[in-house]
């Protein structure tokens, strides 16, 4: 889905265009007056230079449409209205406890809340839904589970669910209770279809009982991300909390999914692929975004490129082979 922005890419992008067309006219024009001593006598460059300047004006036509699109498109809203019978699930089960609050995660230098990493974790996740089939749940457990989203997909809902506020306030103070979040997940999960959902396990591991290893049919998927350093702990409520990965591990070889330390790193391509709710990829079925992408790397490369080109095999071979032998005129040189 894009912005208003987006639905303006392409008159910008045929704006941009002329003008650069414009441009070349006038460079073409100025380029005339000097040529001689620019490609020797002829006054002509090399016969493939003629289409440098149609070339540069469609890359910068693509380039201006392909940035503008991307920076207006929003990859968690969805192009078509949702169906009404949601064929997939993805259900979140969240970690809020008071530890989440700990900055120790996150790839860069200056560390993030592991609430904040969670969200932005999950948002990987749902950049990659079918969203027109897939409904989103988020359960989030700290001293007892409660469900704050239901079945939605509403990006906005999902967001501000994910947005690291400190929601362990919303419950009374205790033990983060795994078990009964796991309890609540399998709750809500039993009613839909088999193998239809994904379970994402949110979590720093920072909890004090061992989870059941039962999960309904309908989980076909479950996912185990640990957030936080798991080599130094920080202190929380006058006790150390780290990474349990060594737990996180087992938990998720007993729910039959995989572990991933998402503290630094979201999850790898590969898994988020077999996914079962994941928008299929089917041959040459290309979406805007990947019509975006590849308009944008044309477009800029082919203006990055064509002048260092123009620069090394712009002019005829004999004259850059007379100049480069030191027989071109001084004058040669001096107008490069």
């Amino acid at each position: 889905m894009v912005s208003a922005l987006g639905d303006l890419a392409v008159p910008i992008a045929i704006a941009c265009a002329i003008l650069v067309a414009i441009g070349e006219w006038l460079h073409g024009r100025r380029t005339r007056r000097v040529a001689r001593l620019a490609f020797g006598p002829t006054g002509r460059a090399s016969r493939w230079t003629i289409i440098v300047g149609p070339a540069r004006t469609i890359a910068a036509g693509l380039a201006a449409w392909g940035l503008l699109f991307l920076a207006s498109w929003d990859p968690v809203e969805i192009d078509r209205a949702p169906a009404k019978i949601a064929s997939n699930h993805l259900l979140v089960l969240l970690d809020v406890s008071p530890s989440m609050q700990l900055k120790d995660a996150g790839a860069q230098e200056v560390k993030i809340s592991r609430a904040a990493r969670a969200g932005e974790v999950v948002q990987a996740v749902l950049d990659r839904l079918d969203m027109e089939r897939t409904r989103i749940t988020i359960v989030a457990f700290y001293s007892k589970a409660l469900p704050i989203v239901q079945d939605t997909f509403d990006k906005e809902v999902v967001r501000n669910a994910l947005d690291g506020l400190p929601m362990y306030v919303a419950f009374e103070p205790g033990p983060t209770d795994l078990v009964a979040g796991l309890a609540k997940a399998n709750e809500i999960a039993r009613v839909w279809p088999a193998d239809s959902s994904t379970l994402l396990i949110v979590t720093d591991g920072d909890v004090t009982a061992t989870a059941s290893a039962s999960t309904p049919a309908s989980i076909a998927d479950t996912i185990v991300v640990g957030l936080g350093d798991s080599q130094r702990g920080m202190v929380v409520n006058g006790h150390s909390s780290r990474q349990d990965s060594m737990g996180l591990r087992q938990l998720a070889l007993r729910l039959g999914g995989i572990y991933h330390d998402g503290n630094r790193k979201h999850l790898p391509s590969d898994v988020i692929a077999g996914l079962t709710m994941v928008a299929p990829r089917v041959g040459g079925n290309w979406s805007l975004r990947d019509l975006a992408i590849l308009s944008t790397a044309i477009g800029c490369s082919t203006l990055a490129l064509t002048t260092p080109v123009l620069l090394f095999v712009g002019k005829p071979r004999a004259f850059a082979r007379a100049g480069r032998a030191g027989i071109a005129p001084v004058a040669v040189e001096t107008s490069l």
